[in-house]
């Protein structure tokens, strides 16, 4: 009888002690998350609090300026567009494309799986690396220059590996039911992918180069590699023309020793805020839409 009191305590002390650790790991939880989001609304109120009254059509339609009052963001702003458009035009489908070969054609021999784990590895290469990699293989050996082109290369090579492995995470989210079904119906393999495998793993291959998008939206060490400008007074015309991007103009404002030009920086920060939110929310609501198209 005391044993089995005895185990019963020990027992309880043991349950005791693992709901504590869950509620302080809770609590850590908590305090971790509310400094994070205290801190993010801090620099967003400093953000806003300099930048709003800066933030108006002639800031959106003029071109940099060394004089604060006509200084503007055109062609920072035409550049990342630019920039974005091409990077996800050469980066979507090359990504989707490997990661529907990992997938669905490749087979599980050591090799491919020495492939993927370089792929893994690739998505912690810290940026720069990929700046100085567009430097030699776009800007000089391809002769591309500083060009729009050339920084679109880089960032798709940076952003290919996120690319490939959210893919590759969507499409094994299919149920083999639905791809046997098709197959004892007499489809062929591609007709399985374009039908099937597609259809439902889009929603997360969207928002995983979305993700991989808005990164390079805000890189600027690749770019000062290859050589985007920091004053660039007209706006693109072609790829291959020179560009800068918002966040090598904002902190060309950020380095100046006049007020006025931080004004100006966080002003740019509004705009480049709201260019990667307006992606987020395109993304999202594609998402949505073919869930249920799906659905």
């Amino acid at each position: 009888m005391d044993n089995i009191k005895k185990s019963r305590y020990q027992t309880d002390r043991q349950l005791f002690i693992r709901h504590l650790k869950g509620r302080i790991f809770v609590v850590i939880a908590l305090i971790a998350t509310l400094i994070g989001l205290i801190t993010l609304i801090v620099l967003l109120y400093n953000i806003f609090r300099d930048g709003i009254g800066w933030l108006n059509w002639n800031f959106i339609n003029s071109f940099p300026s060394r004089f604060p009052k006509q200084a503007g963001i055109k062609s920072a702003l035409f550049g990342t567009l630019w920039m974005l458009v091409l990077t996800a035009v050469i980066a979507f489908p090359i990504g989707v494309g490997a990661a529907i070969y990992l997938v669905e054609y490749a087979r599980d021999n050591w090799f491919n799986r020495f492939i993927y784990l370089n792929i893994s590895n690739l998505a912690g290469v810290p940026s720069i690396v990929y700046g100085i990699l567009g430097l030699a293989i776009f800007v000089r050996l391809m002769s591309l220059g500083p060009s729009v082109l050339a920084g679109a290369l880089t960032m798709s090579l940076l952003i290919l590996p996120v690319i490939i492995i959210a893919s590759i995470e969507a499409i094994k989210t299919v149920p083999n039911s639905l791809k046997e079904a098709a197959y004892a119906l007499g489809s062929t393999r591609w007709q399985v992918v374009k039908n099937i495998v597609l259809p439902s793993s889009f929603s997360g291959i969207l928002t995983g180069t979305i993700l991989a998008l808005s990164r390079a939206i805000g890189e600027t060490a690749p770019l000062i590699m290859i050589g985007a400008l920091a004053f660039i007074a007209f706006v693109p015309k072609s790829p291959l023309d020179t560009f800068t991007v918002l966040p090598i103009q904002i902190f060309n404002w950020v380095s100046r020793p006049q007020d006025d030009f931080q004004h100006l920086a966080a002003a740019g920060i509004i705009v480049l805020l709201v260019v990667l939110l307006s992606i987020n929310f395109l993304a999202i609501f594609l998402r949505n839409r073919m869930q249920k198209r799906f659905d």
